[in-house]
């Protein structure tokens, strides 16, 4: 791969990853993001706080997660990444312990569709068996808790999002932790019980959103 854009990749992974840190996504070291460029998986190295990256602190591995670039260890969280990239049409990966989501993490199994945003994460959101972090087990368990949707949390641990670059990887983490806000709020009312989004309706929105936004020549 050529050098320059290896290091234009790895650029945009630490500002996302710093992006992640000021927006309170990522507390120190609790985070870690990755990127696919080819057959290549630049990842944010074990022990390292995501502002606290630069160009020195490069680290990238093949999908069998053998290191081909870079003198720092991986994530601790590789063996999680790399189950995404092989099982999905994942291009980034960006896995947090964002507050709400990872409160929402220890009271249900499936955040239900409490918004119609839920359609962009695939459906409502599962939520992955605990194991320990950084095990086969715990990618495992990540692996079919992301079967048919984007993203995921991990019970007692965060969240894992994926998308086909890392801006939407990160929106979609950014839209879950907001989602799961507005579960807590809505279902800490006493006797009463938030209303759901009907899976036809999310079938729907989901068809509106591929055709939503900007599109050259539209005005």
């Amino acid at each position: 791969m050529d050098p320059a854009e290896l290091l234009g990749a790895w650029r945009e992974l630490v500002d996302t990853a710093r992006r992640a840190t000021a927006e309170g996504l990522v507390v120190g070291t609790s985070g870690n993001l990755s990127v696919r460029v080819g057959e290549t998986v630049l990842v944010t190295p074990s022990g390292l706080a995501c502002d606290r990256l630069g160009d020195a602190e490069l680290c990238a591995v093949d999908l069998e997660g053998r290191r081909t670039a870079g003198n720092l260890s991986p994530t601790s969280e590789l063996p999680m990444h790399l189950a995404v990239y092989r099982h999905t049409e994942a291009r980034a990966v960006v896995h947090t312990h964002a507050v709400h989501a990872t409160a929402v993490s220890t009271l249900v199994r499936e955040v239900p569709a409490v918004h119609y945003i839920t359609a962009e994460l695939g459906g409502p959101v599962r939520v992955a068996p605990y194991a320990t972090f950084g095990s086969d087990e715990l990618a495992a368990h990540v692996r079919a808790a992301l079967d048919g949707r984007r993203a995921c949390l991990l019970q007692n641990h965060g969240t894992v999002a994926y998308g086909g670059n890392l801006a939407q990887a990160y929106d979609r983490t950014a839209q879950l932790e907001w989602m799961c806000r507005v579960w807590l709020a809505a279902s800490s009312l006493p006797g009463r019980t938030p209303s759901l989004i009907p899976d036809g309706e999310l079938a729907r929105v989901e068809e509106k959103f591929r055709g939503h936004g900007q599109r050259p020549g539209g005005r």
